[in-house]
């Protein structure tokens, strides 16, 4: 079955292929798109007045044939995708520490003393430029405080593009390494509709808010981006896991914001605020009530904000928690 599956996707991609590149041709003598692709010969003829259009394609196909899955796999002659969160994005070589040939046998004094110099050179010549020493501190910190605040590998990666755009530009000159990348670790996250609080990143890199948010604007402001802003519909899983809420009182606290921003409640709102009001409420209406000093802490909001916008939902919206 795992042979006739293969054999079934490889076919499946050559007929791809092959629509794809019969779509190219037009044939200057009848201006007809109808061609013939003869993989065999290499030659792509018009089906309708048999006029040779080319007779040198390529195939862009292994010149191997693999019968299983596990034997297209270890045949396969190119390396892992470029990953733009490492500095080098994984391009570069590393000569090893083993001071063996590939036959396995012990290299002689004279032979391991060029390797040595060489391994010395390699690794100098990773980082020759402050730029280069830039983006290698930037990019360890990057994994450092993405693993902390468990970030996946999209947003990591969007983060660093961000970084390096940053970089390029030199907008990293008078900040510091730390609040640059943190602020592009945080745009991503709103890029991907997965915001993270200012004050939850704050805590992981022990730098003041305010210098976050001044690293945040000048990023938006030189680049050009479009980061869209947060709504607290993408706060409220997040929440509601971390207090144990049952997915009820989460659907409910989702459709209380949705009536909310028909009624136009979420303009000019902190996000968080609206999504532990929304919370707080839905807690109550589901019977899995959670105190406004739990729900507070867990959104880091203050509970007068947490009131207050409790009131303002309560009131306009019609609903009755009692």
């Amino acid at each position: 079955m795992e042979m006739i599956g293969l054999a079934s996707k490889q076919s499946k991609t050559k007929q791809t292929n092959e629509r794809i590149g019969a779509a190219s041709y037009c044939c200057p003598a009848c201006s007809s798109k109808d061609v013939f692709i003869d993989h065999s010969r290499g030659e792509v003829t018009c089906s309708t007045c048999g006029v040779v259009l080319s007779d040198h394609s390529i195939d862009q196909g292994p010149e191997w044939r693999a019968f299983t899955a596990d034997e297209q796999n270890a045949r396969q002659r190119v390396g892992g995708p470029a990953d733009w969160s490492k500095f080098d994005q994984g391009l570069t070589t590393i000569i090893g520490r083993q001071n063996v040939d590939a036959s396995g046998r012990k290299l002689t004094s004279t032979r391991r003393a060029q390797i040595h110099r060489l391994r010395k050179w390699q690794i100098r010549t990773k980082v020759h430029s402050s730029d280069k020493r830039n983006l290698a501190v930037a990019m360890t910190e990057l994994h450092r405080i993405s693993s902390q605040l468990s970030i996946p590998y999209s947003i990591r990666e969007t983060s660093a593009v961000i970084y390096r755009k940053a970089l390029r530009k030199r907008l990293t000159r008078g900040r510091t390494i730390l609040g640059m990348i943190a602020a592009s670790l945080y745009l991503a996250c709103r890029v991907h509709q997965v915001p993270r609080p200012l004050e939850e990143v704050c805590d992981q890199i022990h730098i003041t808010r305010k210098e976050l948010s001044l690293c945040v604007r000048l990023i938006i402001r030189h680049l050009n981006l479009k980061i869209p802003f947060s709504s607290p519909i993408d706060f409220i899983h997040r929440f509601g896991t971390e207090l144990n809420l049952p997915g009820e009182a989460k659907k409910k606290a989702i459709d209380i914001l949705m009536l909310a921003k028909e009624q136009r409640l979420t303009i000019g709102k902190d996000p968080k605020g609206m999504a532990a009001a929304a919370i707080y409420v839905a807690s109550i209406l589901t019977g899995s009530r959670r105190t406004q000093l739990e729900i507070a802490r867990t959104a880091r909001v203050t509970e007068v904000t947490v009131r207050n916008r409790y009131k303002e939902m309560v009131e306009k919206l019609g609903i009755s928690t009692t």
